[in-house]
């Protein structure tokens, strides 16, 4: 029996669980996916960079930063020291994709390849375009797992229903993370394509942006359902160019993503975008969404211009963001070329 909130669930799976995983990063995403491990296994290691905060969430059982009426589950155990996790089968990694390299390189010290690594942070290094898969093939193996989906961490830690995709080059990694993983409100789809799956969870922060640009100048809904569509579209070939299979897109780590941060408030590049359609100067060095958003537009412009892949939702961000043309003129560019 676990409680979640004021609510009591009871286990759902009856046979053997297993024993330990550990979850690196006690941000919001973090801390939802060890809520939902620790319904299917003995003991979840939450690693975090701050032992005073490690000390409140083993003493209170809140981690009152990001969810201080949530109560974890017993047992979550937090922790500031790597070693803690050189018995966990499965280590997820759930810091920001700016700090992942750093991340890899401590770790790299503490636990073997043996362990499998899942990757949850939707980003891309640059100038490198590294994917964040790319990083841990670097310092580990490339038999790590990839998770992405529609996935707000802040629905997840209170249970409700939601799905993800992972995908692996190691089938076996790819099933035991979904059985760490599933319960009955949260559902995991493995598909074969990483790639795809890594490039889809970048490409949907630059519609979000895009779309949250055209909000924020009061664009009229037509028009922004149509470039969202065109944003599809283009995702589509973007995967294809990198070699991910364009299919993949139609999952829940594309559509489903694309959607929900394109049109939720709650999604912070939506929220981006439409300060810049207001034309509001945002303070960048306070703000790491914004550097990690440019950093992702930049690459993503890259690869476009690379792979000889044209993308006007692209270019019109990247008008935005980095160039910083006034939101209207960018804007009439891109209505131009939108059926042309």
């Amino acid at each position: 029996m676990i409680q979640i909130g004021n609510e009591i669930f009871y286990r759902w799976k009856l046979g053997d669980l297993m024993k330990k995983v550990g979850v690196i990063g006690g941000g919001s995403l973090g801390t939802a996916l060890a809520q939902i491990l620790s319904q299917n296994v003995e003991e979840v290691c939450l690693h975090l960079r701050r032992k005073e905060l490690a000390e409140t969430i083993n003493q209170t059982g809140f981690n009152n930063e990001y969810y201080p009426n949530t109560r974890l589950n017993e047992n979550i155990m937090a922790t500031v020291d790597f070693n803690d996790l050189k018995d966990c089968e499965i280590v997820f990694l759930s810091v920001p994709s700016s700090a992942l390299r750093e991340t890899l390189a401590s770790l790299k010290e503490f636990i073997d390849e043996s362990k499998i690594l899942v990757s949850t942070a939707k980003g891309i290094e640059y100038p490198s375009l590294k994917t964040m898969g790319n990083l841990i093939e670097e310092y580990f193996n490339d038999e790590y797992v990839s998770l992405s989906g529609p996935n707000f961490a802040s629905e997840m830690v209170l249970n409700l229903e939601t799905v993800s995709n992972i995908a692996s080059k190691n089938k076996d990694n790819a099933r035991k993370v979904k059985e760490a993983l599933t319960t009955p409100q949260f559902k995991v789809k493995i598909i074969d394509d990483v790639a795809g799956l890594e490039i889809c969870g970048v490409i949907k922060n630059i519609n979000a942006i895009a779309n949250g640009i055209c909000k924020g100048m009061n664009i009229n809904e037509n028009a922004r359902y149509a470039i969202l569509t065109k944003g599809f579209e283009e995702t589509q070939k973007i995967v294809e160019a990198i070699g991910g299979d364009p299919s993949t897109v139609k999952e829940y780590c594309g559509f489903g993503d694309l959607v929900l941060t394109s049109t939720s408030n709650e999604s912070r590049n939506h929220t981006l975008g439409m300060l810049y359609g207001q034309r509001i100067i945002v303070d960048e060095d306070a703000s790491g969404i914004v550097v990690e958003g440019k950093k992702s537009i930049k690459a993503i412009r890259d690869i476009c211009e690379k792979t000889d892949t044209e993308s006007i939702v692209v270019d019109f961000v990247y008008d935005v963001v980095v160039n910083q043309i006034r939101p209207k003129m960018a804007f009439r560019k891109l209505w131009e070329r939108i059926e042309d």
